[in-house]
């Protein structure tokens, strides 16, 4: 072979790697881009500020997953319902890209919408799963909601394929509740969600995580709720208050060498006189 033709099979292959490295730079660019607006998506559905009242109090962390391709739909919220209680949902939407970000604004807002018709747990779940279904997604969402009267500190909660949460007492108990579930939103028409209810004892907390908290390659899910159980006993005995407590699980999510959303929602009790 000539030199010649040596220098042009040379630029040849110059000008194709070049125009792979133009391809795949724009491929980067749109993921890129898809990423940020999966994540503005994502902090613009959640609540700016949270409700509270006779001495409970409630903290929130959440740490979007926009690492690699991953994009996920976790939500939290918090609002004040008509009769006066205050309205709490946690939950995860199947899938990590933007169709899931969009979807989880869709569960959201609709639980917001019914809270308004019927603010009985198992009820709002059940509208909202039968809502979802019209829709013809090919998306669920799991979900958690409860709905707290402030005054007596009653809890009640209904489970739509969700986490259970966790619990603990001024004195040191702590522990996962065990309440009946049913399936998750958007997957099958006439569920039913029954409702448990608990009671915020003074001083005592809950505590609503979304699996990237307590589950991931480095930790199975009853290691990482174990893990939350202990973290919530030690806060409730020295009185830590519930954005310290949701700082300090949200740290411990780092653990699980999860690559997905995690979002935490601590419900707490101040004693009268505590500050």
């Amino acid at each position: 072979m000539s030199r010649t033709g040596s220098k042009d099979h040379g630029d040849e292959l110059l000008i194709r790697l070049g125009t792979l490295t133009a391809q795949a730079r724009a491929a980067a660019e749109v993921q890129r881009s898809r990423v940020e607006l999966a994540v503005a998506l994502q902090r613009g559905m959640l609540p700016r500020g949270l409700p509270a009242g006779d001495g409970v109090r409630l903290a929130v962390r959440y740490v979007p997953a926009n690492q690699g391709l991953n994009v996920g739909g976790d939500w939290y919220d918090a609002f004040s319902m008509p009769d006066g209680r205050i309205g709490l949902s946690i939950g995860d939407v199947q899938g990590h890209n933007i169709e899931a970000a969009a979807f989880m604004g869709q569960v959201r807002v609709g639980l917001r919408a019914l809270a308004s018709v019927d603010s009985d747990p198992g009820e709002l779940l059940a509208r909202t799963n039968e809502l979802l279904l019209t829709l013809g997604a090919d998306l669920f969402a799991t979900c958690t909601f409860m709905r707290l009267d402030p005054e007596t500190r009653v809890l009640e909660s209904a489970r739509a394929g969700h986490l259970p949460c966790v619990w603990a007492t001024a004195d040191g108990r702590s522990g996962v509740t065990e309440d009946e579930g049913g399936p998750p939103l958007g997957v099958q028409s006439g569920s039913v969600y029954p409702v448990t209810r608990y009671r915020l004892d003074s001083g005592g907390v809950f505590v609503m995580v979304t699996d990237g908290v307590v589950e991931g390659p480095s930790m199975r899910l009853d290691e990482g709720l174990e893990q939350v159980s202990r973290l919530a006993g030690i806060a409730a005995v020295a009185r830590m208050d519930a954005d310290a407590l949701a700082a300090a699980v949200i740290k411990g999510a780092a653990e699980v060498g999860h690559d997905d959303d995690a979002a935490v929602l601590v419900i707490g009790h101040e004693p009268s006189g505590q500050p």
